[in-house]
């Protein structure tokens, strides 16, 4: 077979999964009402009410940088700020979005071991300044699984809800890569989420095996009011939106969503294994769900990019990040641990 040497840099590069394809067929049949007035909304809806086993407001944008940016804006005002950690893709990756979105809310960055805040600094941040001219905290924004790779326990969420219940801040999960948490844990998605004292998480399914589509998820309906206006603002409403819903309930209702997360954090470990062996590779931050960090030779590095595999080296504090997806198979896997051994001999 022919070896896809892009395979790694992104779950992003993945197709389409059968079950979301599947659903967006059946979709494409006949006439439906627009903007989100259709069966196949409703029912992606209903899916994810009965994920979480609550009663929540659901709204389907494009993508994660809309998702977070608008979520974010829902719960700030302009001279507000938002607490999160300085590798959150909310500050390194969404270029200022969630910034302009909520007319210059401002970002206030904490750091914490393996890309999960710091408790004591998201407090120090709060409590260090109360006068006028400090942005008022207002939100604490945490990324499940994290920029590293890693994944909050649920007694580690439990712990953020509680502070910010604690401080009077709203708490916004970018969960861009949710269901790999979730099958990391083996948790129920409520006990990881509201029950914890999440307010909002935007649920990803670009990654998980859709075309497009990410769900932003408000347990708390109230900071969801006039939310539809944010989405048609910013060019967010789906005129055909059964196209964005209707690959969620492929995703849900078969059980897809947790299959294909799980496939790829046994990818993740397997490449992990085989990777660990090799002198002169090492791990940089634990591997828990589908994100690899390695650090290797620069020599390695740049003969490896030369044969055509591609990977980014900007996410994560340095080094390589690999990231396996619902379509990874064990060739892919055999064939770059194959090259990165040679290169390392």
């Amino acid at each position: 077979m022919t070896i896809a040497r892009n395979c790694f840099a992104s779950d992003n590069y993945a197709g389409i999964c059968p079950e979301a394809w599947q659903a967006m067929q059946e979709a494409n049949v006949g006439f439906a009402s627009s903007y989100g007035d259709d069966q196949w909304t409703a029912r992606a809806c209903a899916s994810i009410r009965d994920i979480f086993e609550t009663d929540c407001e659901v709204f389907f944008v494009f993508n994660g940088t809309a998702a977070n940016s608008l979520a974010l804006a829902s719960l700030c005002q302009s001279y507000h700020s938002i607490i999160c950690h300085e590798s959150s893709h909310v500050e390194t990756d969404e270029c200022g979005a969630a910034e302009f979105f909520s007319n210059g809310t401002k970002i206030l960055l904490v750091s914490g071991a393996d890309g999960k805040v710091n408790l004591d600094e998201v407090e120090h941040a709060v409590r260090k300044r109360s006068d006028i001219h400090y942005p008022k905290p207002k939100a604490i924004s945490i990324t499940q699984s994290t920029e590293l790779g890693t994944v909050y326990q649920p007694d580690e969420i439990g712990a953020v809800g509680a502070l910010a219940r604690k401080l009077d801040l709203k708490l916004h999960m970018d969960g861009s890569r949710f269901a790999n948490a979730v099958a990391a844990l083996n948790a129920s998605p409520k006990d990881i989420t509201w029950k914890a004292g999440v307010d909002v998480l935007c649920f990803g399914g670009t990654k998980n095996g859709m075309a497009v589509s990410e769900a932003v998820v408000f347990f708390d309906k109230g900071l969801a009011r006039e939310f539809d206006y944010r989405c048609k603002q910013a060019g967010q409403l789906a005129s055909k939106m059964r196209f964005l819903s209707a690959p969620w309930t492929g995703l849900l209702e078969s059980g897809a969503w947790l299959k294909n997360a799980s496939h790829a954090n046994r990818c993740a470990a397997l490449l992990e294994a085989k990777l660990s062996k090799i002198p002169g590779i090492s791990i940089k931050f634990p591997r828990e769900a589908n994100a690899l960090f390695i650090e290797m030779p620069p020599a390695v590095a740049a003969e490896l990019k030369a044969l055509g595999w591609k990977f980014y080296t900007f996410i994560g504090a340095g080094g390589a990040r690999l990231l396996c997806s619902w379509e990874t198979t064990g060739e892919e896997i055999e064939a770059l641990v194959a090259d990165i051994s040679r290169l390392s001999g």
